[in-house]
C-alpha cells in the first residue's frame, strides 16, 4: 500500500498547549482500601486533568477560580494539553499511579486502562458530595465496569452532516442535500460547476468508518457491535458492502479521495483546509459538538452559509450510534477524594460552575447540568441544534472498542483500509479480513 502524508484530525490538532501544572502523586492508602474520608477543614491540595482547545481551558479555568472562591482552602492545579499524544500522556500516568486526582478521560479508557477498577475510584463511594442522580441510568451505565461506577459522563455525542449552504448555491443546487439522491447530483454538480476538485463532502478514514456504520445500521437495524461485549454483529460480506458504499461515494464524485485530499492540503485537518474556507468542499460527516469550529473555519463569503444538515436516511432503519464525548473520574491514588467529588459536582451538577463550562465539552449529560447552562445562556445554539438531531435519530450505541487507538488512529486500521480503496482502487472484500483482523487484534469478538 501507498503510504501517504499522516493526516491529523482536527480533534487530535485543537488546542495550544496548556498552563503547566503540578503533577502530583497522590500517595497513601487508595479509596479502594477503605472508605474515603469526609472533606477537611484543613488546607486540601487538587489536582486535575484535561485536554481542549483555549475555549475550554478558558471555561475550566474560570470554574476553577469559582470553586476556590467557595472553598479557600481546596486549591486546585490544572495539567492540561493538545488531544495529540495526550492518551500517550495519560496512559503513562495510569500505569505508574500518578495520574491526577481528577481526570478527564475518553469513554474506552475504562476498559482500557480500569478494568479491574485499578485505576479509578467507585464514585459510589463519593455519593454523599457527587449527586449521581442527575443522569439517567443509561447514561451512568457506559461508565460502570467492573461493578464500579468509574466515571460520569459529561455529554454524549454522535455524528451528522455540516454543509456550507453556500457552495452548493455556487454549484446551482437549492438548499443541502436531504437524500442519498441528493448527494449523488450533488457530486456531478461540483465537478461540472465548480471543478475536478471540489467535492460535496470530505472525511478522513476514521470519519469513513463512522459513515460506513452509520450506513450498515441503516440498512440492517442492528448495532455495529454489542456494547456490553464487543461481540461484532455483521458478517464479512455485510462489512464489505458499507465499505464499498464508501468507495461508491468517491466513485461518483461525492467523497474527496484521500490522495486527491493529501496533494492539495497535505496533512491539514479538513476545518483548516483552504477547500474547506473557500467553499470547495460543501460538508463534513462530524461529532455535533463540532458545529462552531467549522462555521468559524469558513471565511466571510462562506461563513453565512453554514447549516447543520439532517441524518440522511440510508436506509429503511434510523442508523447511527452516540456515545459518551468525555467523562471525568477520580484516581485511585487520590488522597482527598471527598474534595474531588465536590469539585467535580461543582463542574458538572451545581449552577455555577455547570453554567461556566456549558457546552465547551458538549450538551451536559447531567440534568442539574443542562438547566444551569440552559438558564445562563452557555450552550452554543449550534451545538443544541446538532445534538438534538443526533440524539433524534441516532439510536444506536457505541461499543468501547471501536475508538480503540490501533484502529482509530491517525495511522489506524480505519485510515490504512480506506487508503488502500482510494490508492488502489480495490473494492471492500480485498480489504475486509484486514479490518475484521484488527478488529480482533483490539478486542473484538468477531465469530467470523
Amino acid at each position: 500500500m501507498t503510504s501517504p502524508i499522516s493526516r491529523r484530525s482536527f480533534l487530535q490538532a485543537a488546542g495550544a498547549a496548556g498552563a503547566a501544572g503540578l503533577l502530583s502523586a497522590c500517595g497513601g492508602p487508595s479509596a479502594a482500601d477503605s472508605a474515603p474520608a469526609g472533606p477537611s477543614d484543613g488546607a486540601v491540595s487538587l489536582t486535575i486533568s484535561w485536554w481542549g482547545d483555549d475555549t475550554r481551558r478558558a471555561a475550566y479555568q474560570e470554574a476553577l477560580t469559582s470553586f476556590f472562591r467557595q472553598h479557600p482552602n481546596i486549591t486546585v492545579t490544572p495539567s492540561t494539553g493538545e488531544w495529540e499524544d495526550w492518551e500517550d500522556t495519560m496512559s503513562a500516568k495510569f500505569a505508574a499511579g500518578t495520574a491526577e486526582d481528577l481526570c478527564q478521560i475518553r469513554w474506552n479508557w475504562l476498559q482500557k486502562y480500569s478494568a479491574d477498577a485499578q485505576t479509578f475510584l467507585d464514585l459510589s463511594s463519593v455519593s454523599e458530595y457527587l449527586d449521581l442522580s442527575q443522569w439517567e441510568e443509561s447514561a451512568l451505565s457506559p461508565c460502570r465496569v467492573a461493578d464500579a461506577q468509574q466515571a460520569v459522563p459529561m455529554a454524549f455525542t454522535g455524528r451528522i452532516f455540516f454543509w456550507n449552504s453556500t457552495a452548493f448555491q455556487s454549484a446551482g443546487i437549492t438548499g443541502v442535500p436531504r437524500t442519498l439522491e441528493d448527494l449523488y447530483a450533488a457530486g456531478e454538480a461540483f465537478r461540472d460547476q465548480l471543478g475536478e476538485n471540489c467535492y460535496p463532502l470530505y472525511l478522513d478514514g476514521y470519519g469513513r468508518m463512522c459513515l460506513a456504520v452509520f450506513y450498515l445500521e441503516s440498512v440492517y437495524g442492528k448495532p455495529w457491535a454489542d456494547p456490553a461485549s464487543s461481540t461484532l454483529n455483521y458478517s464479512l460480506t455485510e462489512i464489505a458492502e458499507g465499505l464499498d458504499f464508501i468507495k461508491d461515494l468517491v466513485d461518483r464524485h461525492v467523497l474527496m479521495p484521500l490522495p486527491t485530499y493529501y496533494g492539495i492540503n497535505g496533512a491539514s485537518p479538513v476545518h483548516l483546509s483552504s477547500q474547506w474556507s473557500t467553499g470547495q468542499l460543501g460538508g463534513v460527516f462530524d461529532w455535533d459538538y463540532t458545529a462552531s469550529l467549522y462555521q468559524q473555519a469558513l471565511d466571510e463569503d462562506n461563513r453565512a452559509g453554514f447549516a447543520v444538515g439532517e441524518e440522511i436516511p440510508l436506509g429503511p432503519y434510523k442508523g447511527g450510534f452516540t456515545m459518551v464525548a468525555a467523562a471525568l473520574a477520580i484516581s485511585q491514588s487520590c488522597q482527598h477524594p471527598a474534595e474531588a467529588a465536590m469539585l467535580m459536582d461543582f463542574l458538572l451538577n451545581q449552577e455555577t460552575g455547570a453554567a461556566i463550562l456549558g457546552s465547551v465539552c458538549g450538551i451536559p449529560a447531567s440534568r442539574a447540568g443542562l438547566a444551569a447552562a440552559q438558564a445562563a445562556g452557555t450552550l452554543d445554539p449550534l451545538t443544541e441544534e446538532a445534538h438534538s438531531k443526533v440524539a433524534e435519530s441516532c439510536l444506536f450505541q457505541a461499543d468501547p472498542l471501536f475508538e480503540d487507538s490501533t484502529l482509530a488512529a491517525d495511522n489506524g486500521i480505519y485510515q490504512q483500509v480506506f487508503e488502500t480503496i482510494d490508492y488502489d482502487g480495490v473494492s471492500g472484500s480485498a480489504v475486509v479480513k484486514t479490518l475484521t483482523d484488527a478488529m480482533g487484534a483490539a478486542g473484538y469478538s468477531t465469530n467470523l
